[in-house]
């Protein structure tokens, strides 16, 4: 007798909103707020409500074959006749990716978002463009970069890494619910836990300063500690011809771009090329309301690319 482990079940799951015609592209967690405020979003009465908008519902709402899924997978919590959906599932690129259920306030929460899809698209976009044979995908969370690069470059040795258990988790089921053979969830804190160079290094790491101290958010002290850690880790990881593609944020103070600033000392005599540049100059504007942002007078997303000379 075959016995169907929670990550079985998450993934027969995912295989049947596929089959039942699914999609759900997640917004930022402000508007997804504002929305589900609205009195007709009180309560889930479909497939998206339950698994995109992560409304309460009852029995009768969704079919019994995707409830059974959902107990077997751990994903369904029980509250009388108030039941939830503990993971939301959202589309880019074709795919289906399973991730945190909204509101995202655990500290192990995976998070996907409009950030994920601007990663993921500068992430293809520089794979489709060079020759890569291997590439790591740190602080993967749901393994969004790591699969569109995969996609990409079906050759390649892919490592999705992550210290998080639950997103590696995710990153694994979203790997098989994508079809692919060649991306490996690893656990690692950035690359200690990985050997060898990479022809591409993608990251979207936590980059907000976060009083909570969630880490899938929290980017340290003023946000880019971490991306800074990366930029030094991949200074001395990347193959020859390979490229960091670095997708992070950061508070503009008083017309100043202090992470700017801060990567050009980290990358002066590296030997490194770099370019940088906005991709949207005002996001998470509601965090300028409290005290983690009061000298901020923006929060800007951001590309840095660094490339190795050779080849």
């Amino acid at each position: 007798m075959t016995t169907t482990t929670a990550d079985d079940a998450l993934l027969l799951l995912g295989k049947e909103l596929k089959a039942a015609g699914y999609r759900f592209t997640t917004i930022t967690p402000a508007t997804h707020e504002r929305v589900n405020r609205r009195p007709a979003a009180a309560r889930a009465t479909d497939l998206r409500g339950v698994f995109g908008w992560s409304r309460p519902f009852g029995p009768g709402v969704l079919p019994d074959r995707i409830v059974d899924l959902m107990d077997a997978a751990g994903v369904l919590a029980r509250d009388g006749d108030e039941w939830r959906s503990l993971v939301r599932f959202s589309c880019y690129d074709g795919e289906l990716f399973a991730h945190s259920a909204f509101p995202t306030d655990a500290p192990d929460s995976v998070f996907f978002g409009p950030d994920t899809y601007r990663m993921a698209d500068a992430a293809t976009a520089v794979a489709a463009g060079r020759q890569v044979t291997r590439a790591v995908d740190i602080g993967c969370g749901t393994g969004a970069g790591a699969i569109a690069v995969a996609k990409r470059a079906p050759g390649a040795e892919v490592v999705a890494v992550d210290i998080n258990d639950k997103a590696l988790r995710y990153a694994a089921v979203n790997t098989s619910l994508a079809g692919l053979g060649n991306v490996r969830p690893v656990h690692s804190d950035l690359l200690s836990g990985v050997d060898g160079e990479f022809d591409l290094i993608l990251t979207n790491p936590p980059f907000m300063i976060d009083p909570a101290g969630r880490a899938y958010r929290d980017g340290g002290e003023h946000g880019y500690e971490l991306s800074l850690k990366i930029i030094d880790q991949a200074a001395e990881r990347l193959a020859p011809g390979g490229q960091l593609v670095l997708f992070t944020g950061t508070g503009i103070v008083d017309g100043r771009d202090p992470f700017r600033d801060a990567a050009a000392e980290r990358l002066d005599g590296t030997g490194l090329n770099w370019e940088y540049r906005e991709v949207d100059p005002d996001v998470y504007g509601e965090e300028l309301d409290g005290p983690a942002y009061e000298h901020a007078e923006r929060i800007a997303v951001v590309v840095l690319t660094a490339t190795r000379d050779g080849r």
